[in-house]
């Protein structure tokens, strides 16, 4: 079930009226509504697949409780494990049989074999990256002492189900999730009212920005005779689609659980409004970055076991983190190239040197602000082009014909209306001004139920206006593939 969809519309306010009108004075009964809900809107899209999640639930769920009756650490270890390969084995198989069992074949054909092995026809289940890490990082936590397991399995349920950021996250947290699912919740009207501009804010995102940006990208990296700028046009296009999609998704999934009196993790912090990759990967798909620095980088030994030690674990996050994203070699230069980018701040020890809001002062940045900004944007959407490409050598073909004279003619499309082209610019003109005015908040409109009714009533009739009459064609959310 798609967020931006009739049948999500009607589906949230059933669940929200059951929730606090019919199951509200029993944490039990409220519970199970998360979960039948969370199993209804997940199984809207496939039901078959509601059996991996369950599959997953049961397996960690009996890990975590047996962690803490394992007489020695060996078995513990050995629990630890299981749930580990459980996990990673269904994400295996599911996202990653295929790119194995292809490039498996094609080394071999290089000296002269050919294998008989083949490719299955396997379908990716929706969110699998996701809810698989998040049960993983439950029994992880539970393993280093950082959790007590619960006994209760419809709220352990109801954590790995959770509908809101189930296929596309945050990737939540036992730690911080669990704990708000086990105790009973009040309606607050200020975090609803602050959910519903979220919402909103996450909705212009979503089919706004990114599903208009997606019609021209689509265009301009299926074609090979544009002109230098009109590639490069469609490379900052992605670059807003990407995060419209992702961010909107994250921005709806927060709004949607205030409803429901639970916060989530915040998931962007206006990353594009970076000094330094360093500091666009602290607010960028925080969930993840963070996921990956405290169950993999610091494990590894992190920063503190010498300068080789931690160029080695930078390179192993990033690389790894680019796999996660896809099996294809595009999605692991994406995450080899990023870590290109963030080598010299390791190096010269100034990966975190901006870790205070930019122009935290004032209203406009300083020139060297300004161009740091600007820099860091290129270099993002630079290593976009190798996402958003099929194979490595279209990114690297897109690249070459964008770096020409032609990068200097004015943009033009052809068989397109380029009046679009310049009302979808002037969108992401409008969302820039509108973050940049809000970049020390959580999102844009936060605390709007602050101001006068008048000014509430202006702000949800623009954005919904904006919904209405610019809205593009129905697109999936990029990271559903994920």
């Amino acid at each position: 079930m798609l967020f931006n969809s009739l049948d999500f519309a009607i589906f949230l306010p059933v669940v929200f009226v059951l929730y606090w009108f019919f199951t509200n004075k029993n944490l039990g009964f409220q519970n199970a509504l998360i979960v039948i809900s969370s199993y209804v809107f997940y199984g809207w899209w496939n039901w078959i697949f509601l059996f991996l999640i369950f599959f997953s639930t049961i397996v960690d769920y009996v890990v975590g409780i047996q962690l803490v009756k394992a007489s020695s650490k060996k078995n513990k270890k050995l629990l630890l494990l299981l749930s580990i390969c459980v996990n990673l084995g269904l994400l295996g198989f599911f996202k990653y049989y295929n790119f194995f069992v292809d490039n498996f074949v094609t080394a071999f054909s290089f000296f002269g074999y050919q294998l008989g092995v083949q490719a299955l026809s396997i379908v990716l289940p929706v969110g699998i990256s996701f809810y698989t890490f998040q049960t993983m990082s439950y029994t992880i936590d539970v393993y280093r002492g950082n959790l007590k397991p619960t006994k209760d399995f419809v709220a352990f349920a109801a954590f790995v189900s959770f509908f809101p950021q189930l296929v596309a996250g945050p990737i939540e947290r036992a730690t911080n999730l669990l704990p708000q699912i086990s105790k009973k919740r009040s309606f607050d009207y200020n975090e609803a009212m602050d959910g519903i501009y979220q919402i909103l804010w996450g909705l212009f995102k979503k089919v706004v920005i990114a599903d208009n940006a997606a019609e021209l990208v689509n265009l301009i990296f299926a074609e090979d005779h544009y002109k230098g700028s009109v590639l490069l046009l469609g490379a900052v296009l992605f670059a807003f689609q990407i995060y419209g999609d992702f961010s909107g998704y994250s921005d709806i999934a927060i709004g949607v659980s205030k409803l429901f009196g639970i916060k989530l993790m915040t998931n962007f912090k206006f990353p594009y409004f970076s000094r330094d990759i360093a500091e666009f990967w602290r607010r960028w798909h925080i969930s993840l970055s963070t996921w990956f620095r405290d169950y993999l980088y610091i494990p590894l030994g992190g920063s503190k076991k010498g300068k080789l030690i931690s160029v080695r674990n930078t390179f192993i996050i990033f690389i790894v983190s680019g796999f996660w994203h896809g099996a294809n070699w595009t999605f692991v230069f994406w995450g080899f190239l990023n870590a290109l980018y963030f080598l010299p701040l390791l190096l010269t020890k100034r990966n975190r040197s901006n870790m205070n809001v930019i122009a935290e002062e004032g209203l406009f940045p300083s020139l060297k602000g300004f161009v740091s900004v600007l820099i860091t944007f290129c270099l993002t959407t630079i290593a976009w082009v190798f996402f958003r490409a099929e194979s490595m050598g279209d990114a690297i073909g897109y690249l070459r014909k964008m770096v020409h004279p032609s990068l200097l003619s004015i943009p033009r499309l052809s068989g397109v209306d380029n009046t679009n082209m310049f009302i979808i610019l002037l969108l992401v003109v409008l969302m820039v001004v509108l973050e940049w005015y809000s970049r020390k908040k959580e999102f844009v409109f936060q605390h709007k139920y602050k101001q006068p009714l008048y000014l509430q009533v202006i702000t949800v009739s623009a954005l919904v206006t904006l919904l209405y009459f610019f809205s593009g064609n129905q697109q999936d959310f990029i990271y559903f593939q994920f």
